[in-house]
């Protein structure tokens, strides 16, 4: 199983819309054939693929892409291409088991 654990910090102003956005994002990701689990617990989304083949393919889809247009304005920090916020303002860890 691959685990990624994204940390984010968004802008109070943007908690609605940063959780309306990642919501579409979960719906879609859930029905993902690899896809185990996807959780978003405050500042944290929680993925699970079976593979990590699987899990790079979550991040060519469009929904994907979709939502990290959408939530880039809304963190405290910027987007990098991986979809994580750079550091100090997130941590990325992925768990491969």
């Amino acid at each position: 199983m691959h685990v990624t654990l994204v940390h984010v910090h968004v802008k109070s102003e943007n908690s609605d819309d940063f959780i309306a956005a990642t919501r579409r994002n979960h719906e879609a990701s859930i029905r993902e054939a690899g896809n185990r689990r996807f959780d978003i617990l405050h500042s944290v989304l929680h993925e699970a693929y079976a593979s990590a083949d699987e899990a790079r393919a979550h991040k060519e889809t469009e929904h994907y892409r979709a939502g990290l247009a959408r939530n880039s304005s809304r963190l405290d920090g910027r987007a990098t291409p991986g979809g994580a916020v750079s550091r100090p303002h997130a941590q990325r860890l992925n768990h491969a088991f």
